[in-house]
């Protein structure tokens, strides 16, 4: 248990996050409590230019790690300092009390962490703005280096990533610019919902006779869209859940107001997951040829039976196989497929075989995954009947999974990454020259604006000229989405009556 005691709690949210990733399952209280294995409290001054910070820790000692870099040692130099702040910028005032923490901790447990005290989401997109800027590609990762102490390898992949991002959005066509947008839909069904998972989904079984109603539910919201955004953005991503869970007829259904409503035969790219492979059949692969569908998702997450077995997922590697090669037959060029590294029960070789079993298929692009436990998924809401699952992931197996995918010819080419995640990693997606995901670098990277539309989903609003976001959700019950639909709309409304867009 951690205690994090704070007079001002404007970046309690970033202390804890940073202190997660030290102390991984961990719980948090506000207050010094007996049995506390560390307590930080902070405290800013009546007139907000110093923070100061002290750390009591009673976990085991390690020899204590004076720093692996010159920013960090100078950082530690002055760690019982108060940390001159300005609260009116909130970017600059956090990085300095993150790095000071970052130091401290790595001073106290003998261990530092891959990304530093970066703990945010989308790394690349410093590195992708910096570039912007004109600056240079080592100067951009010495920065991330000195400024967030990311590893050399780390701060490496990131820049990477970023210049193939750039190079990437420099050939969109002109619409994917400006006030345009990008459409994503939600199908928040499955077949069944994996031990790790947390997204909105639910047993498609419990919903088969309600399938429409959730259906014209969503029509409404995207009709709405449509007539607010305009009828042709830049890319359409259908996701969940797995929308290959629906019925073929209602996959039809769908895909013929998708085409009718927004014309996505014109999108640079048209994606439908087809995640799992037992929702995976001729019929449905023929629906989606039929509406022009560009890109699917493949997505086994492992090929070892015993694992799948175990994470609840009601298919065999042997189907894997057998719906891969079927969409490959059937013409599918741009076929995509997720990994997870850190399963539970699963060791380094367990990994190697099912890499090489990818390899063996050859998919266009392949998204590597360190698995991060969230708060709604079985594996933390059940914690004690997992409690004896060995999780193990390790830069060794991220290593040799980035080796295997790098040489089926594929590049990395966005990375984003997720709070609870195992070994403080990261997820990044690969893919062959032309074959990768315009949608994911779009929404990653923040570079356009997204409609969600669908149970669960957000709509990111980019205001063109002011680096700037405004998002609005929609609720994750599906029962809930129907039944409050209009209110799903008005949100949107008020969203576009603030921001609207320049041309529809």
């Amino acid at each position: 248990m951690i205690g994090i005691i704070l007079n001002d709690n404007a970046y309690e949210q970033d202390i804890r996050e940073l202190l997660m990733a030290f102390f991984p399952g961990r719980s948090f209280v506000h207050e010094m409590l007996p049995g506390l294995e560390l307590c930080l409290i902070g405290e800013v001054d009546e007139n907000r230019e110093w923070f100061r910070m002290q750390v009591v820790f009673w976990g085991d000692y390690s020899p204590l790690v004076w720093g692996t870099s010159p920013a960090e040692r100078q950082e530690l130099d002055h760690f019982d300092e108060p940390i001159r702040v300005d609260y009116d910028n909130r970017t600059e005032t956090k990085n300095k009390i993150k790095r000071r923490l970052y130091v401290t901790l790595k001073a106290l447990t003998g261990r530092g962490l891959p990304w530093g005290s970066l703990t945010g989401i989308r790394p690349a997109k410093i590195a992708l703005t910096m570039l912007g800027q004109g600056i240079g590609q080592k100067a951009v990762c010495d920065y991330m280096k000195e400024t967030y102490f990311a590893s050399d390898s780390k701060a490496k992949l990131c820049v990477e990533i970023a210049s193939r991002e750039r190079e990437l959005l420099s050939q969109l066509p002109k619409g994917c610019g400006g006030d345009s947008y990008s459409l994503y839909v939600g199908i928040p069904f499955c077949p069944t919902t994996c031990l790790y998972c947390s997204f909105t989904s639910y047993p498609i079984e419990k919903w088969q006779g309600r399938v429409d109603e959730y259906l014209d539910a969503l029509f409404m919201e995207l009709e709405y869209a449509a007539g607010q955004a305009g009828k042709h953005p830049s890319s359409v991503y259908v996701g969940g859940g797995t929308p290959t869970s629906l019925p073929a007829n209602a996959l039809e259904r769908l895909l013929e107001k998708l085409t009718d409503t927004f014309g996505c035969a014109g999108a640079a790219e048209f994606t439908v997951e087809a995640g799992r492979p037992d929702s995976i059949t001729e019929e449905k692969l023929e629906v989606l040829k039929k509406y022009g569908v560009t890109r699917i998702s493949i997505n086994p997450q492992t090929m070892n039976q015993k694992t799948l077995d175990l994470i609840g997922r009601r298919h065999t590697v042997e189907d894997v196989r057998d719906r891969f090669l079927t969409a490959r037959g059937m013409g599918f060029d741009n076929i995509n497929m997720d990994l997870i590294v850190g399963l539970p029960q699963e060791e380094e070789d367990d990994v190697q075989r099912t890499m090489e079993e990818i390899k063996a298929l050859g998919p266009d692009s392949l998204t590597i995954h360190s698995l991060a436990i969230k708060r709604a998924a079985r594996l933390n809401t059940m914690r004690e009947a997992y409690k004896d699952y060995k999780i193990t992931g390790t830069q060794e197996i991220i290593d040799m999974a980035a080796r295997y995918a790098r040489e089926m010819g594929l590049e990395p080419y966005y990375l984003y990454r997720q709070k609870n995640m195992a070994g403080n990693f990261e997820n990044v997606g690969y893919a062959r020259p032309g074959k990768a995901c315009i949608y994911n670098v779009l929404m990653m990277e923040e570079q356009q604006t997204i409609i969600g539309c669908g149970a669960g989903t957000t709509t990111k609003r980019v205001i063109p000229g002011e680096n700037r976001v405004e998002r609005v959700e929609t609720v994750k019950n599906v029962e809930q989405y129907i039944g409050r639909i209009g209110e799903m709309i008005e949100r949107k409304r008020e969203l576009f009556f603030a921001f609207p867009f320049s041309a529809t």
